[in-house]
């Protein structure tokens, strides 16, 4: 299976960019943003990232726009950024403009949540990201609410969230085609992530950017500072690997396939690229996830049934490998 994607962290747009503009970062006050990712989020911000992107086929703009909830994420750009992002990427000729919002934060409340995705609906993008809150270890905001400065987040709380998203989404005419994504159209799916989902391999290239391929997965250097150095000294920017077992990818491509909520897992591709049919590898696990009510299992594909969103997690930890 050949490599047909390519996955670009912002460090590697911005590079990228600079090359194709024949403009040097420290021209457009980007030398600085190398040694910081908050800066270099800014500088792209400013107008040296936005206006080529519908030139060099990048189509996808993501942004928050509540603002208490920006800067309890951190983030360094306002609601008002967010909306003139959106409004740049228009006038710049982008066609599939996508929105990503998070929800389950803490202390976030339903109205607040309702306000943002209504707000986000009525722009009208193309293409919605909707993802709950992961408290990552280690993370200024997970600290915080471990310290007890915040309050942790409510599971309960983020379940009727997504719930209200997608009642919200579907009458406003999205296709939810994905567990935390929505478009307008097929065509407005995002095709990176349609390839990450079917397990395909990809590449990536800029700081902290994944890659696989193989049977082996990949990553660089987190800072962009590292990434820059190595690559300018024609070192490879590569700090750490695995090998993916037959089993682990057999049991990954099950369960990213599961996320596209209606093509699902073919089980014609599966065999095809396996040797064995899922029906057969994973008896068992099927057997007891048709009996919950989970999965939905007919002779083209393997897909979550309605009620399996919300436990989409219950359902995945089964096809791991022992």
């Amino acid at each position: 299976m050949g490599i047909r994607y390519l996955a670009i962290s912002l460090l590697g747009i911005a590079l990228a960019l600079v090359v194709l503009q024949g403009r040097s970062m420290a021209q457009t006050g980007g030398q600085e943003a190398l040694d910081d990712p908050i800066a270099l989020g800014a500088w792209l911000y400013q107008g040296n990232c936005v206006s080529c992107h519908g030139t060099y086929g990048r189509e996808r703009v993501g942004k928050g726009l509540d603002e208490d909830e920006l800067r309890l994420l951190g983030r360094i750009h306002s609601a008002g950024q967010a909306i003139e992002a959106f409004h740049a990427a228009r006038q710049a000729g982008l066609e599939n403009v996508n929105l990503d919002l998070i929800y389950g934060l803490p202390g976030q409340s339903m109205a607040t949540w309702r306000a943002s995705l209504s707000r986000a609906l009525e722009m009208g993008p193309e293409h919605l990201s909707l993802y709950a809150l992961s408290l990552e270890e280690g993370t200024p905001l997970a600290s915080r609410v471990l310290r007890g400065e915040l309050p942790v987040p409510d599971p309960d709380v983020a379940a009727e969230m997504y719930e209200w998203a997608e009642a919200a989404c579907a009458a406003a005419g999205y296709e939810h085609y994905e567990i935390s994504n929505w478009a307008r159209e097929p065509r407005f799916r995002c095709r990176h992530n349609l390839a990450t989902w079917r397990n395909e391999p990809y590449l990536g290239f800029g700081a902290g950017a994944h890659s696989w391929a193989g049977g082996r997965r990949w990553w660089n250097v987190a800072r962009p500072a590292d990434y820059a150095a190595r690559v300018m000294a024609g070192d490879s920017p590569v700090d750490g690997a695995e090998e993916i077992s037959p089993a682990l990818e057999m049991a990954e491509t099950t369960i990213l396939g599961l996320r596209l909520l209606e093509e699902g897992l073919s089980l014609a591709r599966f065999r095809e690229r396996f040797g064995v049919g899922a029906r057969q590898r994973y008896t068992a696990e099927l057997d007891e996830l048709s009996a919950l009510g989970l999965v939905e299992l007919d002779a083209e594909r393997l897909r979550l049934t309605r009620r399996a969103h919300l436990l989409a997690n219950q359902v995945f930890y089964r096809f791991l490998p022992a």
